[in-house]
């Protein structure tokens, strides 16, 4: 199998009817690793907005069990990425995540925002680390992805494009980013995460490391101190190297699925997508147990699923 085979078979796709092809095939055969650590940072940066970070510190889940929040929100992504938006898995999924959510009163402009780092994130990530940039083709994919993912959100005014994406991202972030002590202990309980990952000193190098791949807005709304540009330098150039030393790799040819990262621990004897995530009783803001999220009138965009 050639370096390149796999995205010669994207480019005969059509992004707006393959989306989901295109996504799984980007995410788990050509980016497996960067898509995780893209994800990863791009819901991160959903604790720097006080509303939303105050909220997560609210729950104790994303303080008290961090890495069972790590592990669910993965694999409840993972499940709609493998099987598809209309498989059995997908919908439970979705549903799942859907049932959480309508918990709490979160605005609709908070959703918006997630998604868009969801699309924007990865794109960055793997513009300056990658072994390749996103095509064009999985450029157009992700956005249909995502927009197909908020339309069973119910999520409404869901950008329609990559460039409606990154300016809602780029605007939210410039009138919301700010410190609030909720959103630091969810950020450091995170970075605690990470670290734990590698042993002794190890976690210590990892969670500086961490510090040095985030812009200055997100950095100073946490509070913590700027990492010496040396550090910086050093961090981001063993990334592109990284990226480098896999463009010289054999292509993949068997899929990599986020429930197949070492990091996904707390189900060693399987899981239920059912029993995933949480089951708030006592929550901020509490809503009827018996209700689903509103119905709101369909966003428009593109036909099926792409599988």
């Amino acid at each position: 199998m050639r370096r390149h085979e796999w995205l010669e078979r994207i480019r005969r796709l059509d992004p707006d009817r393959d989306f989901h092809e295109i996504y799984r095939i980007s995410s788990a055969h050509e980016f497996p690793w960067d898509t995780v650590q893209a994800l990863g940072f791009a819901l991160y940066r959903t604790y720097a907005v006080p509303g939303i970070g105050r909220l997560l510190a609210g729950t104790g889940e994303f303080t008290g069990r961090t890495q069972k929040r790590y592990d669910d929100t993965a694999l409840i992504l993972d499940a709609v990425l493998e099987h598809g938006f209309d498989s059995v898995p997908g919908r439970e999924a979705i549903r799942r995540m859907n049932r959480m959510h309508r918990h709490y009163d979160i605005p609709d402009d908070d959703f918006r925002y997630v998604l868009a780092t969801f699309v924007v994130v990865p794109k960055r990530w793997l513009d300056d680390y990658g072994w390749r940039p996103y095509s064009e083709h999985e450029v157009r994919a992700a956005t249909n992805y995502y927009r197909a993912l908020g339309r069973r959100m119910n999520i409404p005014d869901v950008p329609d494009n990559y460039a409606g994406f990154e300016r809602l991202l780029d605007d939210y972030e410039r009138r919301h980013f700010a410190f609030d002590a909720g959103g630091r202990a969810v950020s450091d309980a995170t970075l605690d995460l990470f670290a734990s990952w590698y042993p002794g000193p190890l976690g210590t190098a990892m969670r500086k490391a961490s510090l040095c791949l985030m812009d200055d807005a997100l950095r100073e709304a946490f509070g913590y101190p700027a990492p010496s540009a040396a550090l910086r330098r050093a961090v981001r150039s063993a990334l592109r190297l990284r990226g480098r030393a896999v463009r010289l790799m054999p292509p993949r040819r068997r899929p990599r699925y986020a429930r197949q990262n070492p990091n996904v621990r707390g189900y060693p004897d399987g899981y239920r997508i059912a029993e995933l995530g949480t089951f708030p009783s006592g929550c901020p803001v509490l809503h009827d147990e018996g209700a689903e999220r509103p119905p709101r009138p369909p966003v428009s965009g593109p036909p099926g699923d792409g599988r």
